[in-house]
């Protein structure tokens, strides 16, 4: 079938209930755990890193929420093979422990990550229907908004060398 068949395909109800059994309990004790962690580092690194260092922070825990997000579109129907190679080459580069700034530098390393998946998620949203980013989207925020905050926020804050060259991985890939 044509990667317009499966773009203006709507999601099932079976379907939709699919997703909703991956989604993780958030009430279980392992992830409370995390949940609490989590809250205390975002009032930590605003405490010590002032408004930047709070923003900064709270875009990097938005990295797990993006990066599941990946992960679901790579198994989505409606997503066309051209864009699935994308999504694959994203997830691969995250995983990767060679990246433009190594993830061993801590909050920093990061960044980039964070960067390249946005970069490429806006690349995808050129492609898709954004229902079909919205639909796989189990993050605390809306999606779409949380997109354009962060891209707007590494063009301002960060190296321009360091932001270039991840644009530059993309059309090196594309």
């Amino acid at each position: 079938m044509s990667d317009e068949h499966y773009a203006s395909k709507e999601i099932s109800d079976a379907e939709q209930q699919a997703k909703q059994d991956k989604i993780v309990d958030l009430d279980a004790p392992k992830l409370k755990f995390y949940e609490e962690l989590r809250s205390k580092a975002k009032v930590w690194t605003k405490n010590q890193g002032g408004v930047l260092g709070g923003k900064l922070s709270e875009y990097l825990f938005a990295l797990p929420d993006l990066f599941v997000l990946l992960c679901r579109l790579a198994t989505e129907k409606r997503i066309p093979a051209k864009s699935k190679i994308l999504i694959g080459a994203i997830i691969s580069y995250v995983i990767m422990p060679i990246d433009i700034v190594p993830d061993f530098i801590p909050v920093i390393g990061y960044l980039d990550d964070l960067v390249l998946v946005v970069l490429g998620l806006n690349m995808i949203l050129n492609q898709i229907d954004k229902k079909i980013l919205i639909d796989n989207w189990s993050g605390e925020v809306d999606v779409l908004e949380l997109l354009q905050k962060i891209s707007a926020t590494a063009e301002q804050f960060m190296n321009k060398n360091v932001y270039q060259r991840i644009k530059g991985w993309f059309s090196d890939r594309i």
